[in-house]
């Protein structure tokens, strides 16, 4: 499961590099599904940070990894 979410994320990074900012795995918990993530440049102070982790990290990581459940950041 873990490289299956470092695949996904490192498919997202662009987008985030994109805009300044980026995203680091933290850890995946495969018991409950979590992800935990941690954005950093300018994801990391933005105000819409969490809708980008929502609307963004999430959605796809959901469709793309079976058994994540929710995405999480530090």
């Amino acid at each position: 499961m873990k490289k299956q979410v470092e695949e996904v994320i490192n498919q997202i990074r662009p987008i985030l590099q994109a805009d300044g900012g980026d995203i680091q795995l933290v850890s995946v918990d495969e018991k409950t599904g979590i992800v935990t993530v941690g954005l950093q440049g300018r994801c990391g102070g933005c105000p819409h940070a969490q809708l980008t982790l929502q609307a963004v990290v999430e959605r796809k990581l959901k469709e793309m990894v079976p058994g994540v459940t929710a995405v999480e950041r530090v």
